[in-house]
């Protein structure tokens, strides 16, 4: 008799189940909606992603919205998704795609792999001097302040959302709400200023089109982009299951290292272990991914990957991401803070259009100025946003740029966008002190900048003659 009465935990765990059925529900209803409004207005011409606008929706209805229609607890459970959400996109961002192959692609992607460094680092300088010089002086601001730049536009909403907490713990607990906010800032300048951007360099002859004028080269892609040969055999619930189960294997193997990693941290103590302790899963699940990938192409299996179902997996993944995050935004911090967002903002964005414009000619090889527009757009939006840019300067595919942009993102995506270095940043702020930590970066991007000068200047007789500005 005593198992045919109710039991509390049974009922609590259902009632859990169904809170997070109906915010799940929700959520997926905003997004459709988004992207119908999206779709309706063509918003991808304008490079404006259809979950800003599902994000925008959930804002509206948000308990602090001017329409409260949602739930506080259906907010609570959204601002949990992120680093879930994130560690799918992370999952899934190797397995559909065939590993380049290594052999005679230093030269044409070390340009691009210093122009990402630059770009990245100088992003910590610029912050650091912002409110080492500005606003902290004047506002009185938390140091950690000086990673906002790094953390939205190069990591975007996904990074800035997941390293909530962390600048939580060190005391700056608006760092996620005012990241967020610069993310999307970053995304819709991306591609509004690139866009302008690649208006002046077509006016200006920088396209390699123009360059090589009546030469019409081939598009013959670079080794491992080839084209997809993956596409599923099996009936699509199967190779939907297939897939999914690959993520949350490349998932688990990214566990599985973050757990042997703190052990190794924990065995040195200190500082170390704080790292270790801190870091979370998501910056390991592309190494996860990678294993996987290479695993089934040691088996022959790689068709169990499906490239356009690992897309989606990603797409669906991050568009949720941006629509829960968005959502959850603080406004009435934000509308507090405008002036320090506005600071980093304008200080992110001049960085990037400088080195774009004055030192990736002079870093990359002769498609330089198509190379230059996809990682502006990556660097201050999303990879998305980059894929834009190209497109609207290389519409019928005459540079090699896409290739490079994708092995210097295997290459360097672990470490930064939402990597190792984003994880690590506030902790050195915090323990080096924002001086310190400003000035390390400062070496780093001189040290790349001017790598990348000497490789270019090495390589340069071999190289087609390029246009500067």
């Amino acid at each position: 008799m005593n198992d045919l009465l109710p039991n509390p935990w049974n009922l609590e765990a259902l009632l859990g189940l169904a809170w997070l059925a109906l915010a799940a529900g929700v959520l997926s209803l905003i997004l459709l909606t988004g992207r119908r409004i999206g779709r309706r207005l063509n918003l991808r011409l304008w490079g404006v992603p259809e979950a800003l606008v599902a994000g925008l929706i959930g804002l509206l209805v948000a308990p602090a919205g001017p329409l409260p229609l949602l739930p506080e607890h259906v907010m609570e459970l959204w601002g949990g998704l992120p680093l879930v959400l994130l560690t799918l996109v992370f999952g899934s961002l190797m397995l559909g795609k065939p590993l380049p192959k290594l052999g005679g692609l230093w030269r044409p992607v070390s340009g691009q792999v210093s122009l990402a460094l630059v770009l990245a680092f100088g992003q910590y300088v610029v912050g650091g001097l912002a409110v080492l010089l500005v606003l902290q002086p004047w506002l009185g601001v938390s140091p950690v302040m000086a990673c906002l730049i790094e953390v939205a536009y190069e990591g975007g909403h996904g990074s800035a959302a997941a390293m909530g907490p962390s600048y939580a713990a060190l005391g700056f607990p608006g760092g996620q709400d005012l990241g967020l906010a610069m993310a999307t800032v970053g995304l819709l300048s991306s591609t509004l200023v690139g866009g302008v951007v690649v208006v002046i360099g077509r006016q200006r002859g920088w396209l390699l089109a123009q360059i090589q004028a009546g030469s019409a080269p081939g598009a013959a892609p670079l080794a491992g982009s080839t084209t997809d040969d993956s596409a599923p055999t099996h009936p699509a619930w199967a190779a939907w299951a297939v897939n999914l189960a690959l993520v949350g294997i490349a998932v688990l193997i990214g566990v599985g290292l973050l757990a042997l990693l703190r052990l190794g941290t924990d065995a040195i103590g200190g500082g170390v272990a704080e790292v270790g302790q801190s870091l979370p899963v998501f910056p390991l699940a592309i190494i996860g991914s990678l294993l996987v990938r290479w695993l089934l192409e040691r088996s022959g299996n790689s068709h169990w990957a499906s490239a356009p179902i690992q897309s989606e997996i990603g797409t669906l993944s991050a568009d949720l991401l941006i629509t829960s995050a968005t959502a959850c935004l603080n406004l009435a911090l934000l509308a507090a803070d405008w002036l320090p967002l506005t600071v980093l903002a304008v200080a992110g964005l001049t960085w990037n259009l400088a080195v774009t414009l004055l030192l990736a000619p002079r870093l990359l090889p002769a498609d330089w100025f198509e190379r230059a527009v996809l990682e502006f757009g990556q660097a201050t939006g999303v990879a998305a946003s980059g894929l834009l840019l190209l497109r609207m300067a290389d519409p019928d595919d005459h540079s090699q740029a896409l290739p490079a942009f994708s092995l210097k993102q295997l290459l360097l995506q672990p470490f930064l966008a939402g990597g190792v270095v984003t994880v690590v940043a506030p902790l050195a702020v915090a323990g080096w002190g924002l001086p310190t930590w400003t000035g390390f970066c400062l070496a780093l991007v001189l040290l790349a900048g001017g790598g990348g000068l000497l490789l270019a200047q090495a390589g340069r007789n071999t190289e087609p003659t390029a246009a500067h500005p």
